[in-house]
């Protein structure tokens, strides 16, 4: 392909298809992934590979022939994808791709070749391919941009022939900054005709919804105002029965102490189908983002997670606090700040070391994040004294003495 040439943008059906890779480095670790998932039928051969292509091999979901390009390896190929860090090799893929009249990228020389790739991105169920004479950064930016304009709904990517069907999605909203929501939860929140959310659920994103959505505030405040759990799932019900599709927005993910699976059930049993949309959970993401690994190599082998909504003792408890107290790795608490004085004091009869590091986020993720790091002994006290208030994630564990500092802002 001469410079200053315009490509012809089309999409290849290579389903069943057999495609060459020659070179098994990383641009072919990188481009593989979508001639798999078009199921095309493809043979890598490469001497060497890295571990990622090996893997793919082992996994037999491509065929690795461990040696040198030879002539006549297109054979009854589709397509080729000329990748090795020889020119002259890769120059030889070219020669023979031509002759056989099959399509050929040369990663080392764009114009050299017979085809380019395209920078290319996806939204539900659309490709987005785009070509910019060879400058790839370019071509790059404009496809993160065009796919980021269509989840945000700023492009309209819905085709009016085809309506939402009525149901349910739940979907995790991850721990509460918008970034962190998952890129089908997004889309599928912006063809909601209702949302029904609440306080822990990423609130910056209603800000995006059109005019026509209707919000409804299922908010849960600890030991204040609630919406009943059996009201929600009857307003999920009724919205869907009424052909309106319902995003039920939660914080995290909906099956982490999220109720979510009742909302699942109640559903199920009212013959509305639901989505579900796994979320990143606060468990993990909230101390991640203040320097708090959940796990380390050498320092905790195990993560346990519990609720807070029951103290020690309590005969609706179903934790063994004896068993958590002998453990030593990380134990992460969720919705305990009313009760740390309870759950520190019982970890404390059960064995765990009272210098035991102790690190509390409130408000994980957002513009208002504070960290507070303390030991058990000492954790109850300095909730208290530091004003912490829910939602907050509570680490107790080696992992949260990593770093140091008392609290952060």
């Amino acid at each position: 392909m001469n410079a200053g040439e315009q490509a012809y943008l089309v999409g290849l059906a290579l389903a069943g298809r057999r495609v060459v890779v020659v070179g098994g480095g990383t641009v072919a670790q990188r481009r593989l992934p979508g001639l798999l998932a078009a199921g095309a039928d493809v043979e890598v051969i490469a001497p060497v590979v890295t571990p990622a292509v090996e893997g793919m091999a082992t996994a037999r979901e491509l065929r690795w022939t461990a040696r040198t390009y030879r002539d006549g390896d297109l054979a009854d190929a589709w397509y080729a994808l000329a990748a090795t860090d020889d020119p002259q090799v890769n120059a030889a893929v070219g020669a023979e791709a031509e002759r056989a009249r099959v399509f050929c990228v040369r990663a080392d020389d764009a114009p050299a070749g017979s085809a380019v790739t395209p920078a290319v991105g996806v939204h539900d169920g659309l490709t987005v391919g785009v070509l910019a004479g060879g400058r790839p950064r370019r071509s790059a930016a404009v496809r993160t941009a065009l796919v980021e304009a269509l989840r945000a709904g700023v492009v309209p990517a819905d085709d009016d022939a085809e309506p939402v069907r009525p149901g349910v999605a739940l979907v995790g909203g991850g721990p509460g900054d918008p970034e962190l929501i998952t890129v089908r939860g997004r889309r599928l929140l912006a063809r909601a005709d209702v949302v029904v959310t609440d306080r822990l659920g990423p609130r910056d994103l209603l800000d995006e919804l059109g005019p026509h959505v209707e919000v409804i505030d299922a908010t849960k405040i600890p030991y204040g105002r609630a919406m009943n759990q059996a009201r929600i799932n009857e307003l999920l019900v009724e919205h869907a029965r009424a052909g309106r599709f319902v995003v039920r927005l939660k914080g995290g993910d909906p099956y982490v102490f999220g109720r979510g699976f009742e909302e699942v059930l109640a559903c199920a049993e009212a013959g509305v189908p639901v989505t579900v949309v796994p979320g990143v959970t606060s468990a993990f993401a909230v101390p991640a983002v203040a320097d708090v690994p959940v796990s380390h190599r050498g320092v905790a082998h195990e993560i346990v997670v519990v609720s807070g909504h029951v103290a020690p003792g309590d005969p609706a408890s179903l934790t063994d606090w004896p068993a958590l107290a002998r453990l030593r790795g990380t134990l992460v608490l969720m919705m305990a700040v009313e009760r740390i004085e309870a759950f520190a004091d019982a970890l404390l009869a059960g064995g765990r070391p009272a210098e035991t590091p102790v690190a509390v986020v409130q408000d994980g993720t957002t513009r208002i994040q504070r960290t507070l790091r303390t030991t058990l002994a000492a954790v109850a006290a300095d909730v208290r004294s530091h004003e912490i208030a829910p939602p907050a994630v509570i680490v107790v564990g080696p992992v949260a003495g990593l770093v140091d500092g008392p609290v952060s802002e």
